[in-house]
């Protein structure tokens, strides 16, 4: 098999620099895992100028999609990382999934409006990467073995004297409004309690949409949002039309090394404290909530059951319960679920068994996900999708893109929302979808 060849570069902590050269390259992606400042993220993983790009047809089925991906994925050709590195791309896909990705795998309702016209998913097709590993504290140039010497040369030279491009501050034009008013939220919330009490579900996660005008560059305004909020799942995706996706995101979706799976979901929200005994008493109370405690549980049976449809028989494990992981804005409750994938399955049809991720549409899933269809006004989009790369080893990792931010159209939007169960207090859950956010709209407004 063919090698990969490496070229070491200066460390950098935070990724900024190194990408501030391909800001304004076509295709250009980071995958970022929020350090210096979030300390559980390993690597950022950044590149631009793909080979092909490729979105999903508005009326192309999830399987042919994927189909189409996998395809794409086999002309680029196997390949190999020199040995002692431990890198986790070796050139590959990297893109986006939106929430409604998941219509093209599962037959679900559209009465919600497409009011964003952003397409299901988009992907690009990349033959080299800036790869930063912080626990060795090493910056390097992945190159698969097909990209020839003067490309080579083009992409040291660029990040050997990165450059910072000019660009236009970000900045709101309107404060960020919520489409739903307090009353809208609350008929919802009511509408979900009648269905739980009915039997048709046990939990509906429920988002609502703050959106507000805006001018200048998106990055400016992610790099401003990855110091507010440094999380190890965030991520920043150029669009062609100008506009981005940005991703602050803390959760993992799904996860491939050498074909044995995680999943991390997050169900449990409580805000920090102004003290360190406030904030001390807030984590006790969320790890202590049998609430909080039930919600988690039922979304880690449903993801073993969504692994189980593409893991080895008897693979699939709990291996975390409840474990409390701590950000600048709030403490999470989460668990863990391994596997191992069927010998004749891949990375993409774990995809297609589990996406979306439970943890942000409910259970039973697809009776959830039609009643959000039915209770939010407009499409979530990229909120609650995922951003993902997948190598040409069969190496994967993804996000749920929450706390995730959309500009486009000279607009941005944010999303906020909760697992809204049999016990849920509409006004808690209200606080709750906005808390979340807060950080994230505040950082904004003060730009």
């Amino acid at each position: 098999m063919l090698t990969c060849s490496v070229h070491p570069l200066p460390y950098r902590a935070n990724p900024a620099e190194y990408f501030a050269a391909v800001r304004h390259a076509p295709g250009a992606v980071l995958l970022d895992s929020g350090r210096p400042s979030a300390d559980r993220g390993r690597h950022d993983i950044l590149s631009a100028w793909p080979l092909e790009q490729l979105a999903v047809l508005p009326d192309e089925s999830g399987s042919l999609f994927l189909q189409r991906l996998r395809t794409t994925l086999s002309h680029l050709g196997n390949a190999e990382l020199p040995q002692g590195y431990e890198l986790p791309f070796a050139g590959g896909l990297i893109g986006y999934l939106s929430y409604d990705f998941g219509r093209h795998l599962e037959n679900l309702p559209s009465q919600a409006q497409d009011d964003l016209q952003l397409p299901d998913a988009r992907f690009g097709l990349y033959d080299w990467a800036l790869i930063s590993d912080h626990q060795a504290a090493t910056s390097q140039l992945v190159f698969h073995p097909s990209v020839n010497d003067g490309e080579k040369q083009r992409l040291i030279t660029l990040f050997t004297q990165p450059t910072a491009p000019s660009l236009v501050p970000f900045k709101l034009n309107t404060p960020m409004r919520a489409d739903l008013s307090a009353d809208d939220y609350r008929q919802a919330f009511e509408r979900i309690q009648h269905y739980i009490q009915a039997g048709d579900c046990y939990q509906v996660n429920f988002a609502q949409r703050f959106r507000a005008t805006c001018q200048g560059d998106a990055w400016l305004a992610y790099c401003a949002l990855r110091e507010a909020c440094p999380t190890p799942f965030s991520g920043f995706q150029s669009l062609p039309d100008g506009g981005a996706v940005l991703s602050l995101s803390p959760e993992r979706f799904v996860k491939v090394n050498e074909r044995q799976v995680e999943t991390r979901p997050i169900k449990g929200t409580r805000p920090r404290g102004l003290t360190p005994a406030e904030d001390a008493a807030n984590a006790a109370e969320l790890l202590a909530s049998p609430k909080d405690r039930a919600e988690n549980l039922m979304i880690v049976d449903l993801l073993r059951n969504d692994l189980g449809r593409t893991c080895r028989i008897g693979s699939v494990r709990v291996p975390e319960l409840f474990s409390l992981e701590s950000y600048p804005n709030v403490h999470h409750l989460v668990s863990s679920v391994t596997g191992e994938l069927a010998q004749d399955r891949d990375a993409l049809d774990l995809i297609a068994g589990s996406f979306p991720g439970g943890s942000i549409t409910g259970a039973p899933k697809i009776r959830a996900m039609q009643i959000i269809d039915e209770l939010e006004p407009t499409r979530r989009g990229l909120y609650c999708g995922s951003l993902l790369y997948l190598d040409v080893r069969g190496e994967m990792d993804s996000s749920i893109a929450i706390r995730s931010l959309l500009v486009k159209d000279g607009q941005v939007c944010c999303w906020g929302g909760g697992g809204i169960v049999a016990d849920s207090d509409w006004q808690a859950e209200f606080q709750e979808s906005i808390t979340k956010v807060k950080v994230l709209l505040d950082t904004l407004q003060n730009l």
